[in-house]
């Protein structure tokens, strides 16, 4: 019964080493590559309110997460597939977390995390598949880096002929949250439309776009009440001031223009509570051994700017477990994230994160809060 249950990621990664192996033996013409990576995460969360005035319980816990993945590359296109750990309802999150329900030889919790085709046609690239967030951003508090969404994408480079202007990017895609079984208009999707325009000296990129959320459960899992439509207008600068200098500014600006005060199924407290910003300073890269890297950032999100379970849940303890769901439900707040890493050599870091939220409304009794640190240790192939 075991083998049976994990014959699909055994076989899996059992023709990863195999064609990794085929492929290191002639390099020069083999086109098949694989990848692998570990994350080792110990975390802390303490001095956080639930929103009916107690105090949840401080908590510590070490986790890790393990991906590989297959790809093969030919002259236009790209065939790959990569496999991850975490629970299979809980997208934004695939660390499992040592001694919670994983007894041995108890099911392993694994899923395919992307399956895609990736091509080029005259000046073209398109995705299919489950694939990587095709939209410029700088950070996680609009789209998880764990959420790969389902469905198309398509995009368009051009070379600008000015000494100012360096290139100027469309990127267009139609993605399928959840199927209902009937038509694709019935489905909950998501459609983005983005332009990105990046200065010849590469110092200053700047992406504006918009993304429509429809049909949209106001709770995941199958605990909605109602459905919601979200329209989504983005503004995204990220400028380097100094040549040679590794320092960068990063700023976001979300606002949803869907008009809510005829819903009554939203709180008219709530019904105009639209708006997110962010802004971010960073120094360093972790491309080489002995590199330090630094970010400080500031995030106020109010309750609809974002779908808050397909962002990142990282910053605090806030889900719905409540309505039986894991996802997390990190908007109508504000807070801080502290960034320091140091590279111990190209293809291993530690990563230590420190986190503060603040509720902005109250939903309950009392604001809810938080603090959280974490220490990562990341291995790749």
């Amino acid at each position: 019964m075991i083998l049976c249950f994990y014959r699909g990621p055994i076989c899996f990664i059992l023709m990863l080493f195999c064609c990794g192996l085929f492929a290191q033996q002639d390099s020069t013409k083999m086109l098949l590559s694989y990848e692998m990576d570990f994350r080792l995460r110990t975390e802390w969360d303490w001095n956080s309110m639930e929103s009916n005035g107690n105090m949840r319980e401080d908590r510590s816990r070490i986790r890790y997460r393990f991906r590989t993945g297959l790809k093969l590359e030919k002259s236009w296109y790209t065939l790959a597939a990569r496999i991850r750990t975490g629970d299979r309802r809980k997208q934004q999150d695939p660390q499992l977390t040592l001694g919670k329900r994983l007894s041995e030889f108890e099911k392993f919790p694994m899923g395919f995390e992307q399956v895609y085709f990736k091509g080029q046609a005259s000046k073209f690239n398109f995705s299919l598949g489950k694939v990587d967030f095709p939209f410029s951003k700088s950070n996680e508090l609009f789209w998880s880096d764990n959420v790969f969404p389902e469905g198309i994408s398509i995009e368009r480079s051009f070379d600008l002929e000015s000494d100012a202007f360096k290139s100027f990017k469309l990127t267009a895609g139609h993605y399928i949250l959840s199927s209902n079984g009937n038509s694709f208009w019935d489905a909950a999707y998501l459609q983005g439309l983005q332009a990105t325009v990046e200065t010849s000296e590469q110092r200053i990129s700047i992406s504006s776009g918009i993304f429509l959320f429809r049909n949209v459960p106001n709770i995941p899992d199958g605990a909605h009440s109602f459905l919601l439509d979200y329209s989504i207008i983005n503004l995204s600068t990220k400028i380097k001031p100094f040549e040679d200098k590794p320092i960068s500014l990063e700023f976001d600006f979300y606002q949803n223009v869907e008009v809510y005060e005829a819903n009554d199924a939203i709180e008219a407290r709530f019904a105009d509570a639209k708006s997110a910003y962010t802004i971010g300073l960073q120094w360093g890269t972790l491309e080489r051994a002995d590199s330090w890297f630094f970010k400080l950032t500031y995030t106020n999100i109010e309750r609809y700017a974002i779908l808050d379970y397909m962002a990142q849940n990282d910053w605090g303890r806030w889900d719905y477990s409540f309505y039986s769901s894991p996802d997390g439900r990190l908007s109508n707040y504000r807070g801080m994230e502290l960034v320091v890493a140091y590279a111990i050599s190209e293809k291993m870091n530690l990563v230590a994160k420190y986190y503060w939220i603040e509720q902005l409304d109250r939903i309950g009794l009392v604001r809810e809060n938080g603090q959280r640190f974490r220490l990562d240790l990341n291995v790749r192939l």
